[in-house]
């Protein structure tokens, strides 16, 4: 049978650790690792902020980030591209079809999923956590560290989903990075050429790879959300 045999040569291909197969995984885990770090640094302070405080547009600002969580990978990788072409404002940079300019893009997906997470879990905590920090005599600094203490879970839930949106995608991947072999290949760009090419095996070797992957960041996910039920 066809997938079966396919099957069997693509866990060959893991077992025996084939180089091809080891540095496509090693780009997309590159790529997303660092997007998914710079958006945090970005991400988690914008959203607790937001998330405590208590201004006029709260809402509206709220309102922009869940929308943008359903942004498509292809608009902002046209984005992007018109920013990094040779002609775009950012072209001076020689960024485009680099793993720069893919984790750039990646940056835009998934900041606002971690702000909109952060906000949410935030925003769930017992508003007397905050009430009572203050009644006991504690600084805003101090406060804050008591809100961040709480949310801590549901925020580290936020990021784990943001790094397993980040690893699947494959419109920004494929625009900015043009899936160039050994430089901007990613799992997904490659499992949709070596589909093209009518070669299954590798496709399928990385498909495997990408679903324990996803699995170990779901295990992650349900960790993080079972500790802020508790």
């Amino acid at each position: 049978m066809f997938f079966l045999e396919s099957l069997r040569a693509a866990l060959a291909l893991l077992l025996e650790l084939n180089p091809e197969l080891l540095h496509i995984v090693g780009v997309s885990l590159n790529v997303s690792l660092w997007s998914t770090l710079a958006a945090c640094i970005v991400g988690v302070p914008a959203g607790f902020l937001i998330g405590i405080a208590r201004f006029r547009l709260k809402q509206a600002l709220i309102t922009l980030f869940n929308t943008m969580l359903a942004l498509p990978t292809v608009v902002i990788g046209l984005l992007v591209y018109s920013l990094l072409s040779r002609r775009g404002m950012f072209g001076s940079l020689g960024w485009l079809y680099t793993q720069k300019a893919m984790i750039f893009g990646q940056i835009i997906l998934i900041t606002p999923i971690i702000i909109a997470f952060t906000i949410a879990a935030v925003g769930r905590l017992d508003d007397r956590y905050r009430r009572t920090a203050l009644t006991l005599g504690a600084s805003p600094w101090q406060v804050a560290l008591v809100v961040l203490r709480e949310a801590r879970f549901s925020i580290m839930a936020a990021i784990v989903a943001a790094f397993g949106r980040v690893i699947s995608e494959i419109g920004i991947s494929m625009m900015l990075g043009g899936n160039a072999k050994g430089f901007t290949r990613t799992m997904t760009t490659a499992m949709a050429l070596e589909y093209d090419k009518g070669e299954f095996v590798l496709a399928l070797g990385l498909g495997i790879v990408l679903l324990a992957i996803s699995l170990a960041v779901n295990v992650l996910l349900g960790y993080a959300q079972g500790r802020t039920q508790r």
